[in-house]
């Protein structure tokens, strides 16, 4: 199944993407991020605040194993992580429904920039202070009654659109 060993994964070149969880309750949506990152050769996940982190037995569940290949950096302020990211050269998007927000369709990237996405609280979303620090919001189109999405398969959507504008 052409299957990378953990050894081939770490050397393997790299989606320029970190996912940046913020405050995310459930552990199963954080292995659920972990193993669409695996999936799709993202760089890091980035886990913040109450986010908790590897290893747990409620995260691999989810991860399957996905949390022992994928980098991993625990914040304890998702601003710290924003700061980081941004001082190493990344764009940084709050994936959230804002005035003025980018429509996912509509997203442009550069190949050769480094980008980061900040995926929220499964009640409150990105904090308000984390979204106005970051370089934009990029949104998924909904088109039915209810105007929001699982964290994971928020996560999903997004990691597999960036990779392909960035890696196919």
């Amino acid at each position: 199944m052409n299957r990378l060993t953990i050894e081939e994964f770490k050397d393997e070149k790299k989606t320029p993407l970190v996912v940046v969880l913020d405050n995310v309750r459930s552990l199963h949506n954080v292995g659920s991020v972990f193993r669409t990152a695996d999936a799709f050769l993202v760089e890091a996940v980035y886990l913040c605040g109450i986010t908790s982190t590897p290893p747990h037995a409620e995260i691999h569940k989810t991860a399957l194993g996905a949390e022992n290949t994928v980098a991993w950096k625990h914040f304890e302020d998702t601003h710290l992580a924003l700061q980081e990211l941004k001082d190493a050269g990344y764009t940084v998007f709050a994936i959230e429904q804002a005035l003025g927000s980018t429509m996912l369709p509509d997203l442009k990237l550069d190949k050769t920039k480094k980008y980061a996405v900040i995926l929220g609280n499964e009640v409150k979303g990105v904090q308000q202070s984390v979204v106005d620090a970051c370089d934009g919001c990029i949104e998924i189109p909904q088109f039915g009654t209810k105007h929001s999405l699982n964290v994971s398969v928020t996560g999903g959507i997004i990691i597999w659109e960036i990779f392909k504008k960035l890696a196919l």
